[in-house]
């Protein structure tokens, strides 16, 4: 998921966990922006502190982690969805406003998945998968926004693959009606 020309690959996890920063940054860089749209689902507001949370505890936990850029980029997603999580009990509130779309990062464009993705990355599109059933908006999110596999994004929603496939077909048909209607 390289954002603005920014790719990792494998060997960035392997190097990062050695120690080694620019490889670090690499990560982060291609991590991030999708990261940051999928919190802003969950998070609203807080998203990007949700992230910071997130990346210090991927710091700290980085020399035990084990896995591809794949599992990597799972991973860091688990753990802001855990943080967000956290943050929501602790409200015992679903989050109102998404973070505005002028505020979340830019994503290359280019291809025809880039194109899909840049128009789910609407401030307007952000606001309707929000309100789409909890399990649904995170579906949605990690799949079609963040380019998560099925395998990954249950792993980092703790579901069955079947339920992720179920979960994101609901939130995308429920989308798509949506965008369906005359405004």
């Amino acid at each position: 998921m390289g954002v603005l020309g920014e790719e990792a690959d494998d060997g960035d996890v392997a190097a990062a966990q050695g120690g080694d920063e620019a490889a670090f940054a690499r990560l982060f860089r291609a991590t991030q922006p999708g990261l940051l749209r999928y919190v802003a689902v969950l998070a609203g507001d807080d998203a990007e502190d949700v992230c910071a949370e997130a990346w210090a505890h991927a710091c700290r936990d980085l020399p035990t982690f084990t896995g591809d850029l794949d599992a990597f980029r799972g991973w860091v997603a688990r753990i802001a969805r855990n943080r967000a999580v956290d943050l929501h009990r602790g409200r015992q509130r679903r989050p109102a406003d998404p973070v505005p779309h002028e505020e979340l990062p830019e994503r290359a464009t280019g291809s025809s998945e880039d194109l899909v993705v840049e128009a789910i990355s609407s401030e307007e599109a952000i606001a309707t998968i929000a309100r789409l059933p909890r399990e649904q908006a995170e579906a949605v999110m990690l799949r079609a926004v963040l380019g998560f596999d099925v395998k990954t994004t249950a792993s980092v929603l703790g579901k069955r693959p079947g339920a992720v496939r179920v979960a994101a077909h609901r939130g995308l048909k429920a989308l798509a009606e949506q965008f369906e209607r005359p405004r």
